[in-house]
């Protein structure tokens, strides 16, 4: 495992396809303690108001983000790396990208809800510019909360 910052080998990033989806939910069940389903994936390639992405290293599915965008509103729905890809600037580069295209739809506001647990998510949204906005009480299906984290979007960002 590379603990530089940045990654030595290059990455992609594509639209994530059925075909990416064994890897996803390996990841998912590695990230979540309630994680989601294979149709609950299946069900947001039709959804018009998603889109997801996975974040590739030479050929394999390492992490993964998805959007729902309304208008000039987007919403994080799911974000996660693989744990043993983590803390190397992938995230980083993978939400990043996510937000970049955000912006260029249109979007000027960007929300999502993170555990109130998880610090180095936390540390990670505030690094790219996320605010506080306020919490969801027992949100997750355990009980525990959420924070609720917003981003205004600028040609800056």
């Amino acid at each position: 495992m590379n603990n530089s910052p940045f990654p030595t080998e290059p990455y992609a990033i594509e639209k994530m396809k059925p075909i990416h989806l064994s890897a996803v939910l390996a990841i998912e069940k590695k990230s979540f303690p309630q994680p989601w389903s294979l149709s609950l994936f299946m069900s947001e390639f039709t959804n018009r108001l998603a889109t997801y992405l996975v974040l590739r290293l030479k050929r394999k599915v390492i992490g993964y983000i998805g959007y729902w965008y309304l208008f000039e509103e987007a919403h994080i729905t799911t974000f996660a790396i693989h744990p043993d890809y983590r803390r190397q600037g992938l995230g980083k580069q993978l939400l990043k990208h996510a937000l970049n295209l955000i912006l260029n739809q249109g979007c000027h506001e960007v929300f999502l809800e993170v555990r109130i647990s998880n610090f180095p998510a936390q540390n990670l949204y505030h690094s790219l510019g996320f605010t506080a906005v306020g919490i969801r009480k027992k949100y997750y299906i355990d009980g525990e909360d959420a924070i609720i984290m917003k981003k205004i979007m600028s040609q800056e960002s």
